[in-house]
């Protein structure tokens, strides 16, 4: 490994060192070099096993972004929520956060406060997270802004295989000769990933089969041999009409079934009740395409899917995940090359946050908050009294918010994501927000939408300027070094947990590096389905990534996992679990006929606290819009270009047309990227609904109802404006704050 050093013949400030890209979840190992106190380039490392050498546009434009404008570099207090911030030192910072959360937790107890986190923590973050509130405040509101992403995901794979965590690699698209990519536009979200499916296709002509599910016609879906492109929402009624043919034309691996399998004659039983005439037509695709989608799959040896929000963002989301991986169970594709269920992850490391237990419901280790040995495994290794750890779920994110609102919780610490651009139903996250007693905001920039509800702002590290440990979506775990240092009194986000835990005068945070986080943590992963127990620091650090489980020093890491055929499951079964048709939660109507959907582009990722200081990738991609069918850009008489007002029963927008044949009619489509910060009536998410899946609670942000009309006028002067004019040198600071400290979203709170 090259570790981080000085390069002589470049200068004697130069350096170059090697850390994982902070956007999705592909987890490219990045190659960078350094200078001046900043990253000048990067390139994407040959053999690393994530990327081989792949890179994508943000991550190649990743210098821009380092110290722009609005860097956050020294902690900010404002004692009263209308005040100016003021700069403040670590340890005034401090002892604000000491005093009021100590006086809520004196006056409302410890379920009054919660955590908020993302997989953009690293684990040695999430994991002292977890440890301070569940363990010594007591409370098991934790969770992260994977809950927007990956919880449905997350509950599909224990409910069916026993443990969360993909049984596949990137490895498997070398082996595979059919790939199912289902509800994510892979060429946009994950690109350096499909770009390794191109190549192997290009290589060997045209292998594997590509088939995309999806309502639109996505980049993605333009590359494929197959489109299917379903109803909205009928992912289910899809999966149960493949499976049922494929059992009456007897195309399953009945040896497979037989021998690895419960739950089989409960799932043919549930299929044989089903109307195929009336599941093809809630799938409303031509027979024709159904038959071809159906004889492939019955067809393929090595049957690979990567699938990412198109089927977690639902109130189904659970039950779509199930009955794809009934799929792969009822043909035995799983547990071999090139075979298995691929869940997709949207940030670095939303997977190590799942492994840490940052989740409401989890504890470290794939261990959950229900299990009474499960909290007593993690009391002994925190050397807490037995009962310490409630065994009560804590507050989602989504119920989190509510809860603010209605006053059930009185604080809240939000550390590296933006939930008031992201979350859906803004307008009830903005009255959360600004009824909240106290609020903390963990970030490298300043403003977002979400830090300026902030009492206090404290300021990170940012991925170059720390190291830290990621899980990618295959498994890798990987270590991403320091390149330069960080700005002003910026801290790594796990060295600032750790303060305040001690400032709050707790034991067992005074920790001497980051290694001896991460050490700590891996020992909490003995014996469970992550084990990490074989990755130490100083392994880790001299080997760079290796893939879980890996329970000993010697262990070189597993590709694949349930290759002996037996599952983490109390009878070593994998299960058949059987859903019938559920539909969104909020029809389609005469009032709102139109269903809305929401999704990634290439250029930006998330709500553009990143990719928003990027000149270049603002260019590609300046402005929101909304994609609509040409017939009904016709019934609502607009032309490509024209606004469009758009409402739901929460709300109303009104973003550009972009007229496209891509869709289905009736369905409309919009980026979700753009937040207040970026003009007003362009969020996405004032329409969403926060409606949550029933076992996930994993919100419904891919479906909503709405209805549109052409825009008579817009007076707020914003729909014209260039996002990057709004951007250019710090300028949309000043132009959303023209009395200095004033800003719209402020007179709401």
């Amino acid at each position: 490994m090259k570790l981080l050093k000085s390069v002589p013949e470049l200068d004697h400030r130069a350096t170059i060192g090697e850390a994982i890209c902070p956007y999705c979840g592909v987890g490219c190992r990045l190659w960078a070099e350094a200078a001046y106190g900043t990253v000048l380039r990067v390139k994407g490392v040959a053999d690393a096993a994530a990327n081989l050498g792949g890179i994508c546009a943000k991550g190649a434009l990743l210098p821009q972004v380092i110290h722009p404008p609005d860097r956050l570099t020294q902690p900010q207090i404002r004692p009263r929520r209308g005040d100016d911030f003021r700069p403040a030192s670590w340890d005034q910072a401090l002892a604000f956060i000491k005093q009021r959360l100590l006086q809520t937790l004196s006056v409302h107890g410890p379920e009054a406060v919660a955590f908020y986190g993302s997989g953009q923590l690293d684990t040695e973050a999430t994991y002292l997270a977890v440890k301070l509130f569940k363990g010594y405040l007591r409370t098991n509101n934790t969770d992260s802004n994977s809950r927007l992403c990956m919880a449905s995901a997350v509950a599909g794979y224990v409910t069916s295989l026993g443990s969360d965590g993909p049984p596949t690699c990137y490895e498997d698209i070398n082996h595979a000769d059919l790939v199912l990519i289902i509800g994510s536009n892979m060429v946009e979200a994950h690109p350096v990933t499909f770009d390794r499916i191109k190549a192997r296709r290009t290589n060997e002509g045209g292998q594997p089969f590509v088939v995309v599910i999806d309502p639109r016609r996505t980049k993605t879906a333009e590359q494929a041999d197959l489109h299917v492109p379903l109803a909205p929402g009928s992912d289910v009624a899809l999966f149960n009409l493949v499976a049922r043919r494929l059992l009456d034309a007897g195309e399953i691996d009945a040896g497979f079934v037989d021998s690895k399998t419960e739950g089989f004659s409960e799932f043919a039983q549930g299929l044989r009740d089903c109307d195929d005439a009336a599941l093809a037509s809630e799938v409303d695709v031509d027979p024709a395409t159904l038959d071809a989608l159906v004889a492939r799959i019955a067809g393929a040896r090595a049957m690979l899917s990567f699938y990412c929000m198109g089927l977690g963002q639902s109130t189904a989301g659970v039950a779509k995940h199930n009955a794809l991986i009934n799929l792969h169970l009822l043909t035995g594709n799983i547990g071999k090359a090139g075979a298995g269920p691929f869940s997709l992850t949207g940030q670095p490391n939303a997977m190590g946050g799942r492994e840490s237990g940052l989740l409401a419901h989890q504890l470290p280790g794939y261990r959950f908050v229900d299990d009474p040995r499960h909290r007593q495994e993690i009391e002994q290794l925190w050397q807490l009294p037995e009962g310490t750890v409630s065994p009560r779920r804590g507050l989602t994110a989504v119920e989190m918010f509510r809860g603010l609102e209605s006053g059930k919780l009185r604080a809240i610490w939000i550390a590296a994501t933006n939930p008031a651009a992201s979350l859906p139903d803004l307008h009830q996250v903005r009255r959360a927000l600004g009824r909240a007693e106290l609020v903390i905001v963990q970030d490298v920039y300043h403003p977002t939408e979400t830090t300026r509800f902030a009492d206090v702002l404290l300021p990170v590290a940012n991925w170059a300027e720390k190291e830290g440990t990621t899980t990618n979506s295959e498994r890798m775990v990987s270590f991403s070094e320091r390149l330069i240092d960080p700005p002003g009194v910026a801290r790594p986000d796990w060295e600032i947990i750790a303060h305040v835990a001690r400032a709050l005068g707790l034991p067992s945070f005074d920790y001497a590096d980051r290694e001896a986080v991460w050490d700590e943590y891996c020992r909490a992963t003995t014996g469970r389905p992550c084990d990490m127990s074989g990755i130490t620091a100083e392994r880790l650090r001299r080997e760079r990534h290796l893939q879980w489980p890996c329970p000993t020093a010697d262990h070189p890491g597993t590709k694949r996992r349930y290759l002996d055929g037996v599952f983490p499951t109390s009878t070593g079964r994998a299960r058949f679990v059987f859903h019938a048709t559920l539909q969104p939660k909020e029809p389609i109507d005469r009032e709102f006929p139109l269903v809305l959907t929401s999704g990634r582009i290439y250029a930006h990722w998330h709500t553009l606290t990143r990719t928003g200081k990027s000149d270049k990738l603002l260019k590609r991609d300046p402005n929101p819009y909304v994609e609509i069918h040409p017939s009904d850009a016709r019934r609502i008489g607009v032309e490509d270009g024209q606004l469009i007002s758009i409402q739901s029963r929460r709300g109303t927008i009104r973003l550009p047309a972009r007229v496209s044949e891509t869709l289905r009619p009736g369905l409309l489509f919009a980026p979700f990227h753009w937040g207040d910060l970026w003009g007003e009536d362009r969020a996405i998410n004032y329409l969403t609904i926060a409606a949550l899946d029933p076992q996930s609670n994993q919100p419904e942000l891919k479906y909503c109802a709405v209805a549109v009309e052409a825009a008579v006028h817009c007076d707020n002067g914003l729909a014209d404006r260039d996002a990057s004019e709004i951007h250019s040198a710090g300028g949309f600071f000043r132009w959303l704050h023209p009395e200095g400290s004033g800003s719209r979203i402020r007179s709401d709170t």
